[in-house]
């Protein structure tokens, strides 16, 4: 399994597959979910030539079950360790429900000008 630690120490997993040199699609879960909700896109755009990547987001999933840091500061900070851990470039970004709001809070924080984020997809999002 894999998991990258955060600034503050929280452990979060993500899924890694497909080839590395392959343009990237991060999936962000909604509440109370976990990556394995994402499977099934993972595998059709696997199967596309992409590489697919899914975050278990803190308290959620096999990533560390912690009582604080759960506001969209610490979820983009979380979604750019792993990122950065990974070096994604030109990622597309796939967020549902609190997902989305996650993914709008990474891109705002963390998208450019790195050129690490090449679009998001935003589906039923909630921005806090």
């Amino acid at each position: 399994m894999a998991f990258v630690t955060t600034q503050d120490g929280v452990n979060i997993y993500f899924k890694d597959w497909g080839p590395k040199e392959a343009q990237p699609i991060v999936f962000h879960h909604g509440w109370p979910l976990s990556a394995d909700d994402w499977d099934n896109q993972m595998l059709f755009f696997l199967a596309e030539g992409f590489r697919v990547i899914a975050i278990d987001r803190r308290g959620h999933g096999r990533s560390d079950q912690v009582s604080e840091g759960h506001d969209m500061d610490h979820y983009a900070a979380d979604v750019s360790a792993v990122v950065e851990h990974l070096d994604l470039h030109n990622a597309v970004h796939v967020g549902h429900s609190t997902g989305g709001g996650q993914v709008a809070r990474y891109v705002a924080r963390y998208g450019q000008p790195q050129g690490r984020v090449a679009k998001a997809v935003l589906i039923s999002a909630v921005r806090r």
